[in-house]
């Protein structure tokens, strides 16, 4: 096997990581919310219904932002059944998964949630654009952010809540360019709306930071131009523009699965040529930024039949993707991909948090345990802070059916504040090691801290209720810096953190 080889620098950079975007999803969907975050009566609950058991494992992967209520849920949500009184409020069917919203879990509770969590967890609200408008949308606004005294905000204090919550960073609906979204609109019909609810919720608060809706994938048939039409309507009201993307292996195609991450930086770079686009088109000095709020692995052939399947259940099991090595490998690589773009993706949002295609999995009445893809979010939520450095690789490359020639390393590297550099790399190759040379120019570092690895024999190996810690990432050795050039093997089909001091 050939050497893939890179250059470090500190002189030549990315940009520089905003926290958010190491955020994730809260839906109401399947088991997310209840016997996942919120179960009354469990061992671990607190006195709020909140697990602590998963509370902590959501503190150690290290989640900022967490978007909520959805989703595709949110285009059929009334704001107002959720708050006040649990036992007074009502029981709704939920068109986009065929249950039945009890309501339980509501607006205080998230915000509860995020709370508890710690002030890293910022909320990011997404309002009703399916099936309500602008006047809903201010109504939540008013009641979830203003001080006091007018009748909702005097209402959320009468419901326990005397502080706003000050949520900033608001989503103006929910892949509304979807023939699947209750309310689905043309990009023209979305674009009017989106702009008339944003420039009335920055009449509340100019500060407001708003999300227009982009495409739900790179390969809708309205890709690009639902972007063009938006963004001409909405360019100088919003500050970010949403993409979707969920990637799962096609008919024992694992070769393609490994370079997802070459559709997911297409998407992005496809995205940022159209936001700039319109922006010289209409002769602004303003550059919109990247709301990636869904992504992930995630095994959608499976989720119509289940859908379909229902007769309005209370949090059905659904989406409870259990993830391999394989698939962690590849989670890893969408993050790095993230990374690789941290000049425009300001917000990232893993979809989603607990049991629906999730980090963390619970049993009612039972343990929550992690999957695989919690170690490659923990790892770069907790050590990808920082100045992303330019990393072009020279790799050896391997061709695939659906994403063209690929290369073989997928690799970014993130300098900290103070100094310290992680090398983030996935060895994409299902058969053979990857020698790796990284060579180090004008960055002050002597010592390799940790090289850790997440790779199995099996790479079907997973970890579930009966072996949560099947898979847990392992230190690799051997892997030295000399001389000013940093040396590592990267096992097959791998996900690698290599920490430079």
């Amino acid at each position: 096997m050939h050497t893939a080889r890179f250059t470090l620098d500190p002189a030549f950079t990315v940009g520089e990581v905003d926290p958010r975007l190491f955020g994730s999803f809260v839906e109401h969907l399947g088991r997310c919310v209840y016997t996942g975050i919120h179960e009354p009566g469990h061992p671990a609950a607190d006195e709020a219904g909140l697990r602590t058991d998963v509370l902590a494992l959501v503190r150690e992967l290290g989640v900022t932002t967490i978007r909520y209520p959805g989703g595709n849920f949110v285009s059929g949500y009334k704001w107002e059944d959720s708050v006040g009184p649990v036992d007074e409020r009502p029981h709704r069917l939920d068109l986009a998964w065929r249950s039945t919203e009890t309501n339980r879990f509501g607006l205080s509770e998230y915000i509860a949630f995020l709370k508890k969590i710690g002030p890293q967890a910022e909320p990011m609200m997404a309002v009703n654009l399916g099936t309500r408008g602008v006047a809903e949308a201010l109504e939540l606004q008013e009641y979830a952010n203003h001080p006091s005294g007018t009748a909702l905000s005097d209402l959320r204090a009468s419901h326990g809540d005397k502080d706003p919550f000050g949520i900033r960073l608001w989503c103006l609906g929910n892949e509304m360019d979807g023939p699947w979204q209750t309310g689905h609109k043309t990009a023209q019909e979305y674009g009017r709306l989106a702009a008339e609810t944003a420039r009335a919720m920055r009449q509340i608060d100019p500060g407001v930071q708003l999300v227009a809706c982009g495409s739900s994938g790179q390969g809708m048939e309205t890709f690009a131009e639902w972007e063009a039409t938006v963004l001409a309507e909405t360019y100088d009201l919003v500050d970010h523009i949403s993409l979707h993307a969920y990637y799962e292996e096609h008919d024992g195609d694992r070769d393609s699965f490994l370079a997802s991450a070459v559709d997911m930086e297409s998407f992005i770079e496809n995205v940022v040529a159209t936001c700039d686009h319109i922006g010289a088109r209409l002769k602004s000095k303003k550059r919109i930024n990247l709301s990636f709020d869904e992504w992930n692995v995630w095994y959608m052939s499976r989720t119509n039949a289940e859908v379909s399947a229902l007769d309005w259940p209370e949090a059905p099991r659904l989406l409870e993707d259990v993830y391999s090595v394989t698939d962690a490998v590849v989670f890893g690589s969408l993050l790095i991909a993230l990374l690789r773009h941290a000049d425009r993706v300001t917000v990232a949002c893993l979809a989603q948090l607990v049991n629906v295609i999730a980090p963390i999995m619970t049993e009612p009445g039972g343990p929550a345990w992690r999957q695989t893809t919690f170690f490659p979010f923990a790892a770069a939520s907790a050590y990808g802070r920082g100045q992303v450095l330019d990393v072009r690789v020279d790799s050896p490359t391997y061709d695939t059916k659906r994403h063209g020639t690929a290369d073989l390393l997928h690799a970014t590297a993130v300098r900290a504040e103070d100094g310290t550099v992680t090398v983030f790399a996935v060895n994409r190759s299902q058969g053979e090691s990857l020698p790796l040379e990284v060579a180090l120019n004008g960055l002050d570092l002597t010592s390799v801290v940790e090289h850790s690895v997440l790779a199995d024999a099996d790479p079907e190996a997973r970890n579930t209720r009966t072996e949560p810690e099947r898979v847990t990432p392992h230190p690799v050795t051997g892997t030295a810096l000399a001389d000013g050039t940093l040396t590592a093997t990267l096992e097959p089909l791998s996900w690698n953190v290599i920490r430079l001091a």
